[in-house]
């Protein structure tokens, strides 16, 4: 009988906090939960309250070794720290541990490298990770040769990961090449989905929140949808036709973690900014997550970097079955806010009737006296427009409605 477990990477988690001992504990969990996406194992814990990460060492060479026994007495394969340290921490650290060290954003890009499926995520994960190894190749030949395999080196090849300034910067140029044209190809499908007058409803949320299980339930979609961080990471469109007739175009997007990876956004801007050219944004919060106000304030801060601003807000807290009914929840920044569930579907109703109305509120009021040798255009009135009333009469169709402005005229 042969054993087909792959044995998973144990890993003791580090942090450098100055605030609360409580957000420092939120963002260890958070921290074990990525660990958990990327198939290893969280076997400890060490924290370190100082004003700010020593610069050479990250967390000074007392605390290190107190480390280096902790990982010794759990026979950890290495650590994992909270934040990303400079190529001298890199280097320093792994020399004082005389083990394997990853920073989160080396461990949120191996998990994009593992969740991306198509060829522009790919290319963008790669173009991530090239820049971030590039930026840390000096000086660091030990610590990164510590890393052998497994989290924190999937994703590039070995040819396209040389030590070599050089070779990273013409494969660098190469992907912005061919990612520059995904972009051109992506913003036609917008311009033709804006030159279509269809609604576009953005779901934005920090990881894990039910965006994809939302995004299911609304349009009857079959998108993979998973109790993980970041189980989905490629956008998905797909359309809903509401109960006045008319139809939207929902777009799924990479869900937002606190300390995004500064190359992630880079690299994943065009995708990200699918809410910039949206009508609507639904911003989908975990209720039952005890960090509720953070990952609030997160989604917030990126679209804020994104330069996305001036669009309807409507904020659902999601998993609202975990909950007892008595907490208070409120988002001050959103135009509208309700409890729902994507699971059961509780309350979702009251989202598409939302997304109706602050749609209904931004058309023109219209009267048209259609020939019927013109009764193509009713079409059109059905498709991007609320027929409020239909008639046919001897000289035409009569219809009253709300339509886009660019329809109207």
């Amino acid at each position: 009988m042969f054993e087909n477990d792959i044995r998973k990477e144990k890993y003791i988690l580090l942090i450098v906090y100055s605030g609360s001992e409580e957000e420092a504990d939120a963002s260890l969990d958070e921290l074990a939960e990525l660990l958990e996406t990327a198939d290893g194992i969280a076997v400890g814990r060490m924290k370190q309250k100082m004003s700010k990460p020593d610069p050479v060492s990250y967390i000074g060479s007392g605390k290190a070794a107190e480390l280096k026994m902790s990982i010794m007495a759990r026979e950890a394969d290495g650590i994992i720290c909270d934040d990303e340290l400079s190529p001298a921490q890199m280097r320093n650290l792994s020399e004082l541990l005389d083990t394997k060290v990853i920073d989160r954003t080396m461990l949120i890009l191996d998990i994009f490298a593992a969740h991306a499926h198509t060829s522009e995520g790919k290319l963008q994960v790669e173009m991530a990770q090239l820049k971030y190894r590039s930026s840390h190749l000096v000086g660091a030949g030990k610590a990164m040769s510590r890393l052998g395999g497994g989290i924190g080196t999937r994703g590039p090849g070995e040819s396209k990961l040389e030590s070599d300034r050089r070779v990273i910067g013409k494969r660098i140029a190469r992907l912005s090449s061919e990612i520059r044209e995904m972009q051109r190809m992506r913003m036609t499908t917008r311009k033709k989905r804006m030159g279509n007058m269809t609604p576009v409803v953005a779901i934005v949320g920090y990881t894990n929140a039910g965006k994809s299980t939302l995004l299911n339930l609304l349009t009857d979609a079959s998108v993979l949808s998973e109790d993980k961080l970041f189980a989905t990471l490629d956008p998905t469109t797909r359309s809903c036709v509401l109960k006045g007739g008319q139809e939207v175009l929902f777009t799924d997007t990479v869900g937002f973690i606190n300390k995004l990876p500064h190359q992630l956004i880079d690299a994943f801007r065009s995708t990200l900014e699918e809410a910039k050219y949206a009508d609507i944004i639904l911003h989908v919060a975990d209720a039952s997550d005890p960090a509720l106000d953070m990952h609030l304030q997160v989604v917030y801060d990126t679209l804020r970097d994104l330069d996305i601003k001036g669009k309807p807000v409507i904020t659902v807290f999601n998993k609202a079955d975990l909950l007892d009914g008595t907490e208070w929840l409120k988002d001050t920044k959103a135009d509208a806010c309700a409890r729902i569930s994507a699971k059961t579907g509780y309350n979702t109703e009251w989202v598409l009737a939302t997304i109706e109305d602050i749609l209904q509120k931004s058309r023109k009021y219209v009267e048209y006296l259609i020939p019927y040798d013109k009764a193509g255009t009713l079409d059109k009135l059905h498709r991007y427009g609320s027929i409020l009333e239909e008639e046919y009469l001897e000289e035409g169709i009569s219809i009253k409605a709300y339509v886009p402005a660019g329809v109207a005229e």
